[in-house]
């Protein structure tokens, strides 16, 4: 029996049912800008009788994505104005972005490097880029944490990724390394002794941010997969991008925060949608996503509160936009509870 293998051409989402053979010239010219890649475990998670798929919309191409706005930028939040060596984003004081690879398992429609990942993007960093790359590092011992992303980094092979855990090894000023990665949701197979016996070497603090937008993704083998990582001592994190159709709805939002915390993964970041090109279909404005977060206060456990943030575009750093639940100055203030009812403070 031939195993089951990832979808990469428009040709094979139309095989699969996954669009309607009338819109394969539309996708296939998708396909020609920007990659595509659904891995088997994606595949079995789409409703094909749900034309709104919360599952679909993130992965499937749309002929939505050709449309470019002006506000658009084939690099929204300033990698490239920050990178003083290839690999390398330094745009925070104490920490940097190792972008060792630019392949996926699968492509995010909505993906702000979209414009760099996939099989004709940056590619994976030559032995003599990442040498460069770790002498940037060892170099300014203002470093402190180094944040594997890409791409994704643990589609590289534990053989590959041991070997940069070692490189970072070598650098003592580096106490922390994370790891940006939506293997465990969508390839949790690969989340294996091998694998963790490869992030183990560095001999760091190492912590995993998962990327996940919709609680039908925290399948039991994506949790169990987070279970192998948290057991073998890393801490995990999350990070969501806020999304028109997929996860813009309170109770759809709240509900992938409680699966989080279920599977011993903190909260982290609720991402605003960057500015990336053919991405509008997926963008609301700020005003709604605090309307939406603000929902989430009081109805749902504290531990279950992500921090709602905009990546300034231009590469300014990110900025945390949820609505403020106080109001006033001169010591007199009106704070809002979770149900909208205003209260002054201090109380009169």
């Amino acid at each position: 029996m031939t195993a089951a293998r990832s979808l990469k051409a428009a040709d094979d989402l139309v095989s699969a049912g996954l669009i309607e053979p009338e819109k394969l010239a539309s996708i296939r010219a998708v396909a020609d800008r920007y990659a595509i890649a659904l891995t088997p475990t994606v595949v079995s998670l789409i409703d094909r009788m749900d034309r709104q798929d919360p599952i679909a919309r993130q992965f499937v191409p749309d002929p939505a994505e050709l449309l470019t706005t002006p506000d658009e930028h084939a690099d929204p939040i300033g990698d490239q104005a920050h990178s003083p060596v290839k690999g390398v984003v330094h745009r925070y004081p104490d920490r940097v972005l190792l972008k060792a690879v630019h392949i996926c398992p699968v492509y995010c429609r909505f993906c702000f490097r979209r414009e760099m990942v996939g099989p004709q993007g940056d590619g994976t960093l030559a032995p003599d880029e990442l040498s460069a790359a770790l002498a940037y590092i060892r170099g300014r011992p203002e470093i402190w944490e180094v944040i594997l992303t890409g791409g994704d980094p643990l589609v590289l092979s534990p053989r590959r990724l041991a070997a940069i855990m070692r490189g970072l090894a070598e650098i003592p000023h580096v106490k922390i390394v994370r790891f940006h990665t939506r293997v465990p949701v969508v390839e949790p197979d690969r989340i294996d002794a091998s694998m963790i016996a490869a992030l183990k070497e560095s001999g760091k603090v190492v912590y995993i941010a998962l990327h996940a937008n919709h609680p039908r993704e925290m399948t039991d083998a994506a949790r169990a997969a987070c279970a192998r990582l948290v057991d073998a001592g890393f801490p995990m994190v999350s990070q969501t991008v806020l999304l028109r159709g997929v996860n813009d709805d309170p109770t759809v939002l709240g509900d992938l925060m409680k699966c989080f915390v279920e599977t011993r993964i903190k909260p982290y970041y609720l991402h605003h949608p960057d500015l990336a090109p053919g991405t509008g279909h997926f963008r609301m404005d700020i005003a709604e996503g605090q309307r939406i977060v603000s929902a989430l206060r009081g109805n749902i456990s504290g531990l279950c509160q992500p921090t709602y943030v905009l990546d300034i575009p231009g590469g300014h750093g990110k900025a945390v936009i949820g609505e403020s639940a106080v109001r006033g100055d001169g010591g007199c203030y009106s704070v809002s509870d979770f149900r909208g009812e205003e209260h002054a403070y201090p109380p009169k």
